[in-house]
């Protein structure tokens, strides 16, 4: 376990950056400690000082994990976010410049409604498609998030709120309301099926 170099880190912080944008910084100046991101076996972990040291008096050979897994390095060196970070992404998922409000009906007023995060929320009959890792479909969004641009990171969540995985925007919000009921307007990223599908990988 090793820290990133500066092309590691700048990669892995481009890819939080457009889910949770200048929030990365939340994550690492916490109040209950620093924590940090290190590498083992291609996977980049996020772990605390603490656990860090603990870590350090274990063999590199037979150190398995130690942290949460926020994604890992393709051979061609591109970091791919894993669900294990849907956690941490969720919470901190970027702050937009306009209220939530339902794909379809009256908008709610503008000074009743909070600033609102990079979202987007599937219908109940969407979910399971999702979760089998397919794109959303126009004819499941129920919600989206105003003012989200085109092929902006966004975490995909239930109607009831329940965080499901996340995405990239295929549309912004604008044409979202034009197009076709088949066209797609998050491409999948990472979903929480992931912990049944890819059981024996995941870590």
């Amino acid at each position: 376990m090793r820290p990133l170099t500066e092309a590691e880190t700048r990669a892995v912080f481009e890819k939080l950056g457009k889910y949770i944008g200048e929030n990365i910084q939340l994550l690492v100046d916490r109040p209950d400690g620093t924590y940090c991101f290190r590498l083992h076996r291609d996977r980049v972990y996020y772990l605390s000082e603490k656990l860090l040291k603990l870590a350090a008096s274990v063999p590199r050979e037979s150190l398995v994990a130690a942290g949460s897994c926020f994604g890992k390095f393709t051979k061609s060196q591109k970091f791919r976010l894993s669900v294990t970070a849907l956690d941490f992404l969720a919470p901190y998922a970027k702050v937009g410049h306009g209220p939530e409000r339902p794909r379809a009906g009256p908008a709610a007023p503008l000074s009743a409604a909070p600033l609102s995060q990079y979202k987007v929320w599937v219908k109940p009959g969407s979910e399971q498609s999702f979760l089998y890792g397919n794109h959303v479909l126009k004819s499941g969004l129920g919600r989206v998030t105003e003012s989200t641009a085109q092929y902006q990171g966004v975490v995909v969540y239930s109607m009831a709120d329940v965080p499901l995985g996340f995405g990239v925007a295929a549309k912004s919000t604008q044409e979202c309301r034009k197009v076709d009921p088949l066209a797609i307007v998050v491409f999948h990223q990472a979903d929480v099926g992931e912990y049944v599908r890819n059981e024996d990988t995941l870590t």
